[in-house]
């Protein structure tokens, strides 16, 4: 089975991005960026992918879908609805630091991601640091929002950081951005970044892609 069938079958059956489970319809618009963030905060903490996801959504159902909101919410809303997504390991921690990183994006950004995207100025590494300044958005969530975000801030691809390559390597395929980019060809690169990074993450998929192929 070649490289391409593998790609195809993994795309086939895991070509949802995170930000697509979580009901996050992305557009370079100041509220599902803003999802995005909170999202790619959830995702980084060790805990499952599963779990995070049900925890953002319980947040965006509660109405915490913009830094304002966010920041309006009493803190026990915020511990409730994380615990209702099951994210009951770190919510009380994580309550504080959403609360926190909204203030942040209001008072630095307008409550607007974009005006970070415009201060980087195409520099990646900017970027990554101005993501990083949010409470609890470390290495791991800059990846991941960027991992994410690349459809929509095109400057940004391909994104294919060390999770996603470790992917690529356990189906077989190229472990170079290049070469993976040149083997899914106009794929939306941010839905290829998340294929990976479920392989990465799960041998059920692995399996499933070798199994399909």
């Amino acid at each position: 089975m070649s490289a391409r069938e593998r790609l195809d079958a993994l795309l086939e059956e895991h070509g949802t991005t995170y930000a697509g489970e979580a009901g996050v319809r992305l557009r370079d618009t100041p509220q599902p960026l803003y999802e995005l963030l909170v999202l790619s905060h959830l995702l980084s903490a060790r805990i499952r992918a599963s779990v995070a996801v049900a925890a953002a959504r319980a947040l965006f159902t509660h109405g915490m879908r913009s830094p304002r909101h966010m920041a309006d919410a009493t803190w026990q809303e915020r511990v409730d609805a994380l615990g209702e997504g099951g994210y009951r390991r770190y919510d009380e921690r994580t309550a504080t630091q959403l609360g926190d990183g909204a203030g942040l994006l209001l008072d630095a950004y307008g409550g607007d991601l974009r005006r970070l995207r415009r201060d980087a100025d195409g520099d990646l590494n900017a970027l990554r640091s101005g993501l990083r300044r949010f409470p609890g958005m470390g290495p791991a969530g800059a990846d991941i929002f960027l991992r994410e975000v690349q459809g929509v801030w095109p400057e940004v691809a391909p994104y294919l950081d060390a999770k996603a390559l470790q992917g690529a390597q356990r189906l077989g395929l190229p472990t170079s951005p290049s070469g993976l980019r040149k083997l899914a060809g106009d794929r939306d690169p941010a839905v290829l970044a998340a294929a990976l990074v479920r392989a990465a993450l799960g041998k059920d998929v692995v399996e499933s892609v070798r199994t399909a192929a």
